[in-house]
Formats: C-alpha cells, structure tokens, sequence
C-alpha cells in the first residue's frame, strides 16, 4: 500500500521561474532517497495532485521522468513503485562469486543439474566436439542476498575436467576449474540478446512469464581450446551492462571504475 501524500516534505513555490513539474520530481525524488525502500509503493497521482494543488497532467510529467531515469517503476493495474537498483553485468571472464563479492553482495546458488551427458547436436557445434562425445552440464540458479539473479548452464567437454562429478558441485565454476584442472580462462565471446522468460524460467526467477531478460551465451577458451560453453539468463530488472570501451591503437590515459549502485 502506498504510504499518504502528505508524508512528503516540501511545498512547491508558484513564484519560482523553475517548472511546476520539474520542482515536484524533486521533492519526490528527496523524498524517496530519504524515506522510502526499493519496492515501495508511491501516491498515486491523484493523491499527489491534491497534495500539492497541481493538475493531473502535471504530476504525471514529474513521475513520467523518474520513471524514465529508473528511479521509479510502473506496474500495469498495480500502480507506481520504488526501482530497485542495477547491478551492473560487466562482461568480463570472473566467475559469478566474484562479481557479487566485488559488490557487497553475498553471493549463492541451488544447483539444478550436475551431470555427464552426450553432447548433443548444438552442444557438438557450439564446444567443437563429435556429436555424443561427454560433456558435463552444470545448471543454476545464482542468488545475491536470497534473491534469484540469473539461471545459468555451463556445458563442458569431460575430458578437460576428469573426477570432477567424484566431488560436490562447485561453489565457484571458474575457481575449480584454475585451481584443480589448471584450466585458467584466458579469453571468450559473449553473444548477448533480449529474450522472454519461458514459463520454467519465470519460474526459477519469479518473474511473469514473457518478462525481458538478458541471454548471454558465453564461449570461453583455454589458448586455442574452447572449454565451456555457456548459456546464462539474467532478470533484466536487475542489471544493466557496463562495457568498457576504448579506440584501438589508443593507450587509455587512466583507469575508469564508473559509480556503481549495490543491488
């Protein structure tokens, strides 16, 4: 339930030559860094337009631009609520428990599947192996502070990892593979696109079914040889890319590490 407008400090100053719209988005966004949690609900417009004395259409251009910077969020036949942050998806070759540790977070996972299966016709081409030849498949669900991130599956020839079903499943992919199998990732290839959550994904992320996510589909090498084959789905309310960029030939003067909101 969305708290009364009448919790929300501050006047709007009609002999200010600052627009009525842009004072009220103001006054709201103080208010919502100060008092109120990601998730939480805002007044309705209605409420905020007697709050304030203004008129409908001006109360919807102040939430029309929090919305549009992604401090607000509406939801279709529920009303207008707090955004919870991004967290940023770097793309780089770390593993999940890194990236979380890097933020704050506490990072976690249920597995789903570990296992040795044959590789099947698109596992064949995607890893560059003979059809049927082994591979392990390694799908979860990863988690920060309780809450599901990402379902991820990573496929890798059985060869390259020998005994690794002989121990429980790793908490840290990447870490394993260094420390046990000497396979120390050195370069990769993202392909990234907007999809929808199928129902089972939906499921395992509890988002509606049909919600955008973020597919990535990682292959990463070991020198010249492909060692895993990924294919991750990431709630796209909860990240945002950060790709660094850089013009070739140029030497970049300085490291950059953008501001990073903790999700």
């Amino acid at each position: 339930m969305a708290e009364p407008a009448k919790d929300i400090a501050g006047e709007i100053d009609r002999s200010s030559p600052t627009a009525l719209h842009v004072q009220l988005r103001e006054l709201l966004r103080r208010h919502i860094v100060g008092q109120l949690q990601p998730g939480a609900a805002v007044p309705p417009e209605r409420a905020l337009s007697s709050r304030f004395g203004l008129a409908r259409m001006t109360v919807r251009q102040a939430l029309d631009s929090l919305v549009a910077e992604g401090v607000l969020e509406r939801v279709v036949g529920l009303g207008t609520f707090v955004a919870r942050p991004k967290v940023d998806l770097q793309v780089k070759l770390t593993s999940y428990s890194e990236e979380m540790q890097r933020r704050g977070m506490i990072p976690a996972a249920t597995v789903l599947s570990f296992e040795q299966i044959p590789a099947t016709v698109l596992l064949s081409r995607e890893l560059q192996l003979e059809e049927g030849t082994p591979v392990i498949r390694f799908r979860r669900l990863l988690l920060a502070d309780g809450e599901p991130m990402s379902v991820d599956e990573n496929f890798i020839p059985a060869h390259r990892v020998p005994g690794i079903l002989d121990e429980p499943p790793p908490t840290s992919l990447y870490n394993v593979l260094s420390e046990r199998f000497g396979l120390v990732m050195e370069w990769g290839e993202d392909m990234i696109e907007a999809t929808a959550a199928t129902p089972s994904i939906a499921r395992l992320l509890k988002v509606e079914m049909g919600e955008p996510l973020l597919k990535i589909q990682r292959h990463a090498f070991v020198s010249r040889s492909m060692v895993d084959y990924s294919v991750s789905f990431y709630r796209a309310d909860r990240y945002k890319l950060w790709v660094p960029l850089q013009r070739p030939g140029v030497r970049s003067p300085r490291s950059y590490t953008p501001s990073r909101p903790l999700g």
